[in-house]
C-alpha cells in the first residue's frame, strides 16, 4: 500500500517508518525540514518536504495514498497553542477530502474527550472533531497516554534542587505510554486498515504513581530516596517560564496538569481502559539514566 506519514522522522513515526517499509509498503515522510531528505530516505522512504499550513501540498502528497497517519508536531512559537493545533486538524481534513483518502490513523491523547481545560489536548480534541466531520472516510484516533520522555524535563529540576515534581496532585496515579508501543498499534492498524467508520484506541504502557516514578527513576540515576513533590499551579507556572517557556506554552501545561489532578483528563481513559503495553516505568528508567548522565 502507498501510506504517508506526517511527523517527520520524530519520536513515533520514525519507528512507524521503520515498521511499515519492512512490512514491503511505499512510505513517504512529510517533513517541513529539507535537512531530513537523506535521513528519510535512508529508510527506504521517499521525503516530502513542506509546511502543514500549506493545504495544496498536503492534498498533493495525500492523493493516490492508500492510508495516512495523521499527527500534530510540537511548537512553541504559537499564540494560541490550542487554535494552532486544531487549525492543523482543518489542515488535514481539508486535504483528505480533496486527495480523496479513505483510511485516517490520527495521533491525539488521552482527555481529547474535553473540549475545553485540557491544555493543547484540547486542541487536539478540535482535531478529532475535523476528522470526525469526514464524509466516507474511515478514522482511527489513538489516545495514548503522558509519554514517557516528557519526564525529561525534570533532570535539571533533579540536578539543581534534588527533586521531581509537577502539578498533577498528591500522590497521583499516572498513566505512561512509550513512543515505540504507539508506533507498533499505529503500524498494526496502517497494516491492516481494518477499522471503519470513526473510532477511538487508547494506549498506555505502565500506571504508575507520582512517588513511584520518582523512586524508579531515583534509583536508576544512584538517587533512591528523590523525592517527587507537588506543585501549585502558580509555582509549576513560574518554574515553565523561569526555565524559558513562554506563557502561553507554561499555561497550556499547567492548564493540562490541573486537569490530571481533577482525574477528568483521564476519566474516559478509565472508562476504555486497554491491555498495558510492554514498555513498563523501569524500561524507561535505562533511557532516564543515559540521557541524565549525557
Amino acid at each position: 500500500m502507498k501510506i504517508v506519514v506526517t511527523g517527520s522522522l520524530g519520536h513515533i513515526s520514525k519507528p512507524l517508518v521503520s515498521v511499515l517499509i519492512a512490512a514491503g509498503h511505499q512510505v513517504t515522510v512529510i517533513s517541513s525540514s529539507q535537512n531530513r531528505v537523506q535521513d528519510i530516505e535512508a529508510l527506504g522512504a521517499t521525503a516530502a518536504i513542506g509546511s502543514l499550513t500549506d493545504v495544496a501540498f498536503l492534498t498533493a502528497t495525500f492523493t493516490g495514498a492508500d492510508a495516512v497517519y495523521t499527527m500534530v508536531p510540537p511548537t512553541w512559537a504559537a499564540t494560541d497553542w490550542k487554535a494552532h493545533i486544531h487549525n492543523v486538524g482543518k489542515n488535514y481534513a481539508a486535504a483528505i477530502q480533496a486527495s480523496g483518502v479513505k483510511k485516517v490513523v490520527n495521533l491525539s491523547s488521552v482527555g481529547a474527550h474535553m473540549p475545553t481545560g485540557c491544555g493543547p489536548v484540547s486542541g487536539l480534541y478540535g482535531v478529532e472533531t475535523e476528522l470526525n466531520a469526514l464524509q466516507g472516510v474511515d478514522v482511527l484516533h489513538l489516545r495514548p497516554g503522558f509519554f514517557y520522555y516528557n519526564l525529561l524535563s525534570n533532570i535539571g529540576l533533579i540536578k539543581h534542587m534534588g527533586i521531581m515534581g509537577g502539578n498533577y496532585g498528591e500522590g497521583t496515579n499516572m498513566v505512561f505510554v512509550h513512543p515505540n508501543d504507539i508506533a507498533a498499534i499505529a503500524a498494526a492498524a496502517l497494516n491492516n486498515c481494518d477499522f471503519t467508520g470513526k473510532s477511538i484506541k487508547y494506549i498506555y504502557s505502565d500506571e504508575r504513581a507520582t512517588a513511584d516514578v520518582a523512586a524508579v527513576l531515583g534509583a536508576a540515576i544512584g538517587k533512591p530516596a528523590l523525592p517527587w513533590v507537588n506543585f501549585t499551579n502558580e509555582d509549576s507556572l513560574n518554574g515553565m517560564i523561569q526555565a524559558g517557556l513562554s506563557a502561553e506554552v507554561a499555561n497550556n501545561y499547567v492548564e493540562m496538569g490541573a486537569a490530571i489532578a481533577s482525574g477528568e483528563m483521564l476519566s474516559d481513559f478509565y472508562n476504555n481502559k486497554p491491555e498495558a503495553g510492554p514498555t513498563k516505568l523501569e524500561n524507561f528508567a535505562k533511557e532516564f539514566a543515559a540521557a541524565f548522565g549525557a
